[in-house]
Parts: structure tokens; C-alpha cells; sequence
């Protein structure tokens, strides 16, 4: 892996420059990290509450309503915990020099995509043949 390129605090990667030289992978990778630090301290938010118990309320609605709540806080940490695996596998193409190029044509992703979402692994075009091919898969069923 090559060193670390430093960032500047203003920076913000552009198609005019290099596609993936050292500072703009140093951008992604900075995103990435904070973004997974994020999640995390929700997930942490998540557990706070979910101790928090409450489930002996002696109101049946209350009691379904909380039960409610729970399963949702639930449900949105584990698309947290599939999210921060989805980061970190991202980080370890930043390490291996793949990030950025799309998994199936090896073409660039795109600065523009990957601001939006700084895991994809597909470019445009390729994600969007995948869900054409989805969604015939989902007619035929």
C-alpha cells in the first residue's frame, strides 16, 4: 500500500484531476472511515436503547407500540452492520488499489458516483444492466 497522502482541508476530488491519484483516494478513504465511525456510534444509540427494557408496560398498546419501535431500531441496525462490512470491504480496495473501477468492465466509476455513494462497486452503466437483468428475473418469477 502506498503511503498516506495528506488532505487538504478543503478539498473536494474533481474529474479535471488524476482519477484516483493518492489525495483523492485519501478523500474516499477519510469518508469512508468517518461514515463507518457514524454508524457505529448510532449502532451504540441503538443497544443504549434497546437496554432501556420498558417492555413490562402494563398497556397492551404501549407494549405493542414499544415492540414496534424495537423491531425497527432493530432492523436499521442490522442494514447499519451490513453497511459498515460494505465500508470496510471498500477501505481494503482503497488498500489493494482497486477502488474506484468497476468490478465487472474495470472502468472508472466516477468521482460524481462515488461521492453519492462512496461504496458502489459498479459503474452507472453496469448497475443499471443489473437491475434490468433483476427486474426480467422478477417478471419471469
Amino acid at each position: 500500500m502506498e503511503p498516506v497522502a495528506i488532505l487538504p482541508p478543503d478539498y473536494r476530488p474533481s474529474a479535471d484531476e488524476e482519477y484516483m491519484n493518492p489525495v483523492m483516494l485519501e478523500y474516499f478513504r477519510q469518508k469512508l472511515l468517518s461514515w463507518k465511525k457514524s454508524l457505529i456510534n448510532q449502532s451504540k444509540d441503538t443497544l443504549d436503547d434497546l437496554k432501556q427494557g420498558g417492555l413490562n408496560q402494563p398497556d397492551q398498546i404501549d407494549r405493542a407500540s414499544l415492540e414496534t419501535d424495537k423491531a425497527l431500531e432493530l432492523r436499521t441496525r442490522d442494514r447499519a452492520r451490513k453497511l459498515i462490512s460494505k465500508i470496510d470491504e471498500a477501505i481494503k480496495r482503497i488498500e489493494d488499489g482497486v477502488y474506484g473501477y468497476c468490478e465487472e468492465t474495470g472502468d472508472p466509476i466516477g468521482v460524481e458516483r462515488l461521492e453519492v455513494r462512496p461504496v458502489a462497486t459498479l459503474s452507472i452503466e453496469a448497475q443499471e444492466r443489473h437491475e434490468r437483468m433483476e427486474k426480467t428475473y422478477d417478471d419471469e418469477a
